[in-house]
């Protein structure tokens, strides 16, 4: 940078006048004086010190050669420097993302997605977040810029994470996503955002027969979700099923996995258990079956299994003892 430097002492009449001048950290002029001369002489003198000194930086005088823009204290130019990107300059830290933490996301249908782009070193940049197929911008920071209520930025401060939520997600969100850095040249980060259909059906169609009094086993699969789901729920007719019914026999077996399977197993299926059973899974869509318990063959399994009752088996052995005499005779 360049530098000048002036100082005056100018007093009264018969004192000294003082004054220097520095260019470039040299001295390019330097008057020690005693001047005995009224006091408006003193000043005209000071003016034409002055004038001179400039002169002498303007047609390169002992302090050396340059212009008026020599003069001023600001910073050096050098042809091409301010052309380069950040990283070249050397004057910050360069932002860069974290793959690790940035990749792409699989979302089930209708369920929430959250795309996290972490960048360290932002500094005083701006992250932003973009919809590649049709360049839309959705946030900066911590702001929402779309008028979409289901995009929402997400930013704690001092955090390296920028999350974008979607919520619900539909099937046309799925595609790239741009995590933009506002660097010289701004950077960027694609995440690829997948929405996936789980697929859930009950084993043996909409459509299932049992013997009554035998178990009864009715399996649930939940196929293409992106994780396995957090519950599933069971319905006997549009009520949910407890395992503490005075029913009783009734338990769940639930093994999660790439396809994940839930066993509702009922001892000594009776006919009230007949009706329509549905799966609901966290994910997907629920899957339905008609469930129909035959009546067996023997008669004493027509009768519900009461002590108030016995009176009625009685009463019925006996009337089928009195048709079996009749045929005989």
């Amino acid at each position: 940078s360049v530098s000048v430097g002036c100082s005056w002492r100018l007093s009264s009449v018969n004192q000294p006048l003082i004054s220097s001048l520095t260019y470039k950290g040299r001295s390019s002029f330097t008057a020690n004086q005693f001047v005995e001369l009224p006091t408006m002489t003193s000043s005209f003198l000071f003016s034409i010190v002055l004038l001179l000194g400039e002169l002498s930086f303007l047609h390169g005088g002992t302090g050396g050669t340059g212009g008026l823009s020599d003069i001023y204290d600001s910073p050096v130019h050098t042809a091409g420097v301010y052309n380069l990107p950040e990283h070249a300059r050397g004057e910050h830290i360069y932002p860069e993302f974290v793959p690790a933490h940035s990749g792409n996301v699989t979302a089930a249908l209708g369920k929430t997605a959250l795309l996290n782009c972490r960048v360290r070193n932002v500094a005083n940049r701006t992250v932003s977040w973009i919809r590649h197929k049709d360049t839309l911008l959705l946030a900066i920071g911590r702001y929402t810029y779309t008028s979409d209520y289901r995009f929402k930025a997400i930013h704690k401060v001092m955090s390296e994470d920028y999350l974008l939520q979607i919520r619900p997600v539909k099937r046309d969100d799925a595609g790239l996503y741009e995590c933009q850095v506002s660097s010289t040249p701004p950077l960027s980060h694609h995440i690829y955002l997948n929405v996936a259909e789980p697929y859930t059906e009950i084993f043996g169609g909409s459509e299932i027969y049992l013997d009554e009094g035998s178990m009864m086993n009715i399996t649930c699969l939940v196929k293409d979700s992106p994780q396995p789901p957090n519950y599933i729920f069971w319905y006997h007719n549009d009520k949910s099923i407890t395992y503490e019914s005075p029913r009783g026999g009734v338990s769940q077996i639930t093994e999660k996995g790439d396809v994940t399977v839930s066993y509702l197993l009922v001892q000594s299926a009776r006919l009230t258990d007949s009706g329509r059973y549905r799966c609901q899974p966290s994910v997907g869509q629920p899957a339905v079956t008609n469930l129909h318990v035959i009546r067996g063959k023997d008669p004493e399994k027509w009768l519900p299994n009461c002590g108030a009752c016995q009176h009625i088996s009685i009463t019925l052995a006996l009337v089928f003892a009195w048709f079996g005499a009749i045929n005989l005779m």
